[in-house]
Parts: structure tokens; sequence; C-alpha cells
């Protein structure tokens, strides 16, 4: 009965200062402050991996390229899957966005014939 008992105490012991270690923790969750696209324009029928990489607002930043909402301004020259590849339809000025968080990034491509 001493055995179990001495064991039930470490256990609660252990348990309570996980809890406080937890508790006490002062970090909190970095938000995002902004969003930048980078890749390079694709020429007509080519397609190119673009990236967004999110500036946090703890200094660091984080490729959320797989997390980000992908989107054309005009999908009649460019078209972005939703990972983020841009393919190359007709020549023209296209803006490629990227949106995480409510946060959103663009980069302005020139899509040569």
């Amino acid at each position: 009965m001493r055995a179990q008992r001495i064991g039930w105490i470490a256990v609660t012991v252990a348990v309570a200062g996980l809890t406080i270690a937890c508790s006490n923790s002062s970090t909190s969750p970095s938000t995002v402050s902004s969003i930048t696209v980078s890749g390079a324009a694709p020429a007509v029928g080519a397609a190119v991996q673009f990236t967004a990489t999110a500036a946090l607002s703890d200094g660091t930043t984080q490729d959320v390229t797989s997390l980000a909402t992908w989107q054309s301004s005009d999908t009649t020259e460019a078209t972005v899957s939703s990972t983020g590849v841009v393919t190359a339809i007709a020549a023209g000025n296209v803006n490629v966005t990227a949106t995480y968080q409510s946060v959103t990034g663009t980069d302005q491509i020139t899509i040569a014939p």
C-alpha cells in the first residue's frame, strides 16, 4: 500500500508541475504582418511555382505557400493553382495574389509571348 501511495504522489506532483509550466508560458501566438509573393513570370504555355512568405509579428518568417489561397487578376492571361503554380495562357500583365490569415500579398508579373 505504501508503494502505491508514493507512486500516486509522484504522478500528482509531475502533473501539477506540467500544468504550472504550461500556464506560465509567456509566449503568445504571432500574427501575420505581411505576405510576400515571389516567382518568375512564365512564358506563354509554361508553368512556374510561386511562393508565399509570411512575415510574423515576432520578426520571423514562415513559408505559407501551401496554406495560402491563390488568385490571378486575369484568368485569360494566367491561372494559379491552389498550390501556387502559375500557368501562363496569354501575354499581358497579371497580379498573382496570395492570402493567408486575411493578409494579402501581390506580385505583378509580365507574361511574354
